[in-house]
């Protein structure tokens, strides 16, 4: 077995142990409290909920697989494939709620597998640098800093809407996306021991980023349903973790010149894909019963 079907057998396992993690974590930011709190208290409060924790077990033993993944893989490569947690998500999410999974529901979920499929065969990722300067990470905060931060505050202007689930997740996917990359480089230091890993600059900002992505993430939880903010992580995680691996660290597509056209339109297909999963998954959400 070749390092990319290593790869590709973790990153699947990742995916699944995050769907898992994001469900439980989903039930739990919201139901821990009645109040309308911010993302500091919401996180505070979701420490002391065991349930949260059982998600965050789960969700942590994906970060493992996603880790191992990318020593064997590239960015764009692992970041595709993670895509596929809203496929394992969408069942057990609907057995949570105590609904089945509609047949339009199945039928874009086998159109999203099959483009994730035709971007990581077709597209034919290759590796790049596992870490950069600090000046090139300069450039990269100067760029997605004022974006995220747009994000935040409309999500605060659009409180109680499902607009503010939505701005939330996209926040907390870019982070993760980010996570990825900075894992790449730390993944890439352990191989020279625990004293080499501490000395990576990449590190710190990673448990950073950590932190950051999963409060955010539990406050998009919060604030409307798992189809408003789910695919809204799934979907910016990849985007951004794959344009960082492109632009950071030098990683590139080889679909060849006929391939363009069919890798441009797998990447349309998948986004159209995950919005209508998400429109479904409300459409079910309004008329299912309350789970017992």
């Amino acid at each position: 077995m070749g390092h990319t079907d290593i790869a590709t057998v973790l990153a699947l396992c990742a995916a699944l142990c995050v769907a898992i993690g994001d469900v439980i974590q989903q039930r739990s930011a919201q139901t821990v409290t009645d109040e309308p709190v911010g993302h500091v208290a919401l996180f505070v409060r979701l420490l002391k909920d065991w349930r949260w924790w059982l998600g965050s077990l789960v969700a942590g033993a994906g970060f493992g697989f996603q880790a191992a993944a990318l020593g064997f893989g590239s960015v764009l490569l692992v970041q595709a494939l993670m895509v596929t947690s809203l496929l394992f998500a969408l069942p057990i999410s609907a057995r949570y709620a105590g609904r089945r999974v509609t047949n339009w529901q199945w039928i874009w979920a086998v159109l999203l597998a099959g483009a994730v499929a035709v971007i990581v065969t077709i597209g034919n990722p290759t590796e790049g640098q596992a870490r950069v300067s600090m000046e090139v990470w300069t450039w990269v905060l100067a760029t997605l800093g004022p974006a995220l931060a747009l994000c935040l505050v409309g999500s605060r202007v659009l409180a109680g809407k499902p607009a503010a689930a939505v701005l939330l997740g996209l926040v907390s996917g870019s982070l993760w996306g980010l996570f990825a990359v900075l894992t790449k480089g730390v993944v890439d230091r352990l191989g020279e021991g625990i004293w080499a890993v501490l000395k990576t600059p990449e590190l710190y900002p990673w448990m950073v980023v950590a932190v950051a992505a999963t409060a955010l993430e539990q406050s998009a939880f919060r604030a409307g349903s798992l189809a408003a903010s789910l695919p809204a992580v799934t979907v910016s995680e990849p985007m951004v973790g794959s344009v960082l691996g492109v632009f950071v660290l030098g990683e590139t597509f080889r679909p060849g010149e006929a391939g363009w056209f069919v890798l441009i339109v797998a990447v349309a297909v998948m986004i159209a894909a995950t919005v209508a999963l998400a429109r479904g998954e409300v459409t079910s959400g309004e008329t299912a019963p309350a789970p017992g």
